[in-house]
């Protein structure tokens, strides 16, 4: 845990035309408004929010400090089964926000396959785009060490095909916003096909942001590549950014995907918070903040990164400054991280202010959304 400061950067990103173009057709620009009151122009709007990308079944083992020696056997202090993976984490952390959202995504038609769909209905969320095929249900075994930091086996399973959805995507009402959570755990919807996603839902009006997880094809930049251009906000993790760019520093990494074309990039700092960088025309102008985390006790780390997509989302769509939303973004971080699973301790906008007045932040985080 680390103290927490806001620090402005200055403007000193390279220039780059296309970070100002509009989508034809359109204006692709955030208006502030409140969940729930999204008029789409062109048809009815099936929610506010599209998550789309991969939805696990992960199964969360605390504490695993050493590996057990080939043969033995170790003894853990819990097991837990939770839902998991980046567009269902994200969904719900969204609608715990007061966000409609809709989960775009494929499970299997097995026992997990039916966990993950149970576990949006006991949260009164449509599970219409959850499609069940005949591959198994992607699954997790996250290890968990004392301090909280967790290392993933993971099973692709149902995420392996989902370009069989796309074309039936590209029918779909429009919604305000489409986010896609587990760019490189999608290989039927990676690189150019996610692409073409983006640009269609720009067609219809839509913001987009693209949040990635660990490429375990080693193809990184070269996959995502054609992906970034259509991408409003581009969200990964300080691993997966440094992996990316080649860069260590997390100001050089915003820039170089600056550079290849993302027009706001947010990368997730773990314990020291988060960086957001964008070249786009803000109230609080094109630059780079670094804004610290909140100090909590940290029981488990898996899906901090997800719910700190969703309150950053949850920000950058109600039309606060991005500073503003970064720091919401590391609240509902904090409050994921205090309990075991990706979902379990996300909080809904009244307990997320007492959170930030309980650590000290609540007169930063007003002052930063008053004034950027």
């Amino acid at each position: 845990m680390f103290d927490s400061t806001l620090r402005r950067r200055p403007a000193g990103l390279a220039s780059r035309p296309n970070c100002q173009r509009k989508a034809a057709g359109h204006a692709r620009t955030l208006r502030a408004s409140r969940p729930g009151t999204h008029q789409a122009g062109r048809g009815c709007s099936i929610a506010d929010i599209v998550c789309l990308g991969i939805m696990v079944a992960d199964v969360v083992v605390r504490p695993v400090d050493r590996w057990p020696e080939l043969g033995s056997l170790q003894f853990v202090s819990g097991l837990d089964v939770h839902s998991g993976g980046c567009a269902l984490n994200t969904g719900m952390a969204l609608h715990a926000l007061g966000w409609d959202v809709r989960v775009e995504g494929q499970v299997g038609n097995d026992i997990l396959g039916d966990y993950l769909v149970r576990v949006l209905e006991e949260r009164e969320m449509a599970t219409s785009g959850v499609r069940r095929v005949s591959a198994g249900t992607a699954g997790s075994v996250a290890l968990v060490t004392s301090g909280g930091e967790r290392t993933f086996l993971h099973y692709i399973g149902a995420n392996r095909n989902d370009r069989s959805g796309l074309s039936a995507w590209q029918q779909l009402p429009r919604a305000r916003h489409l986010h896609v959570g587990g760019a490189f755990l999608l290989p039927g919807l990676d690189g150019e096909p996610m692409a073409e996603l983006l640009q269609t839902a720009h067609r219809m009006g839509m913001t987009t942001s693209v949040d990635t997880a660990y490429d375990f094809s080693g193809q990184w930049m070269d996959l995502v590549r054609p992906v970034l251009p259509h991408a409003d906000y581009f969200l990964p993790s300080y691993l997966e950014a440094k992996a990316l760019t080649g860069e260590s520093d997390p100001e050089q990494q915003a820039h170089r995907l600056l550079e290849a074309g993302v027009k706001t990039v947010g990368i997730k700092l773990g314990e020291h918070g988060a960086l957001i960088a964008t070249q786009q025309a803000t109230p609080e102008g094109a630059g780079a903040w670094s804004v610290g985390p909140l100090k909590v006790p940290v029981v488990d780390t898996t899906g901090a990164g997800d719910a700190w997509v969703a309150g950053f989302l949850d920000g950058v769509l109600r039309g606060w400054p991005l500073p503003a939303a970064a720091l919401w973004g590391n609240a509902q971080g904090a409050a994921c991280v205090q309990t075991t699973g990706a979902s379990t301790g996300v909080l809904g906008r009244d307990a997320l202010l007492a959170l930030l007045s309980a650590a000290g932040r609540r007169e930063e985080f007003d002052r930063l959304r008053s004034h950027g």
